[in-house]
């Protein structure tokens, strides 16, 4: 028999550790409705530039790799090439929320996303196993671009070197991810037109990516909550929408969110289950999104059929 101190100690270490056991059961639906399914993930936002934050990306994109997911990142990296830009005297000109890109400004873009931030992640993903594989858009032509052009008050306006994603070859990726790696994108691309490599916006890209593939969700790391419902006039969150009124919403929110919102109706429109923008300040925020049903930010739902109601954050991991 154990002693009454023993057997004390042994009761105090179970209920210590109870509460650990009772999260991981809590998250046995999610694990069991997302086992196998691709999930995309832009990175972006303070995460790409707060050490802390980005070394909780890595462990929450491995968390997921581990729990049975099949993560991909498809990552920007707007402060670092305006960093780059900078120490060699180069000028940004935005048009249309857009990067007007000249060639010698698109060399600076593809070295500091592939060379620099690209690198970076690989690295603090491989921390964790030899897991990543760092792409480009270029690499296999899994991102056809074509240029972009904008409009401001009624002119065409040419943004230089900035592209759209015209077709993708998913073909390399999937290859990644079925020997159990996870692919790192940095979102440039190249032209069939004209052979031009082209600056591609990371939101658009990662919604491509995410319909390609047939994604259960895309997922967009932001600097913000989510989807404000009348913003600056509030900061009430929506928690979740559809296709359609997020449709609705599209002409009246600020320039920064647009790509970011057109990505996710983009996705949910093309076969992505769910499309989320979440706060990428909140260490974690990933594992909170999809592992919980309270998401730490906005949810865009595909608009269901006549008669069905819809599913959301609540009732339905």
């Amino acid at each position: 028999m154990s002693s009454p101190s023993t057997g004390a100690t042994g009761t105090t270490r179970r209920h210590t550790a109870l509460p650990k056991a009772r999260i991981l059961i809590e998250a046995l639906p999610w694990l069991t409705r997302h086992h196998g399914k691709t999930v995309v993930i832009k990175f972006g936002g303070n995460a790409m530039v707060d050490e802390d934050l980005k070394a909780a990306f890595a462990q929450d994109v491995v968390f997921l790799r581990h729990a049975g997911l099949r993560p991909v990142v498809v990552h920007g990296g707007g402060p670092q090439i305006n960093a780059q830009l900078d120490r060699l005297g180069l000028t940004s000109e935005f048009r249309a929320g857009l990067r007007v890109t000249t060639p010698e400004t698109m060399e600076v873009v593809r070295m500091v996303l592939a060379g620099q931030v690209q690198r970076e992640l690989v690295g603090l993903l491989n921390r964790h196993g030899p897991l990543a594989v760092g792409m480009t858009g270029e690499d296999a032509h899994l991102m056809t671009a074509t240029r972009r052009w904008a409009e401001v008050d009624g002119e065409r306006i040419d943004l230089g070197r900035v592209g759209d994603v015209t077709a993708i070859d998913t073909g390399a990726v999937t290859a990644l991810l079925d020997d159990g790696r996870i692919p790192v994108i940095s979102s440039i691309a190249r032209s069939t037109e004209d052979h031009h490599v082209y600056n591609v916006n990371a939101d658009t890209a990662a919604a491509a990516l995410a319909a390609a593939l047939g994604a259960e969700t895309l997922m967009v790391l932001t600097d913000v909550e989510g989807l404000y419902a009348d913003w600056p006039h509030s900061d009430e969150v929506i928690s979740e929408l559809t296709a359609s009124e997020l449709e609705e919403l599209l002409p009246g929110l600020a320039s920064g969110m647009v790509p970011k919102m057109e990505g996710c109706l983009h996705a949910v429109r093309n076969g992505v289950r769910t499309a989320r923008v979440i706060d990428g300040r909140v260490q974690h925020s990933i594992l909170l999104e999809i592992f919980t049903d309270e998401g730490v930010g906005t949810m865009v739902l595909p608009d269901p059929p006549p008669g069905a109601g819809r599913i959301g954050h609540t009732g339905n991991p």
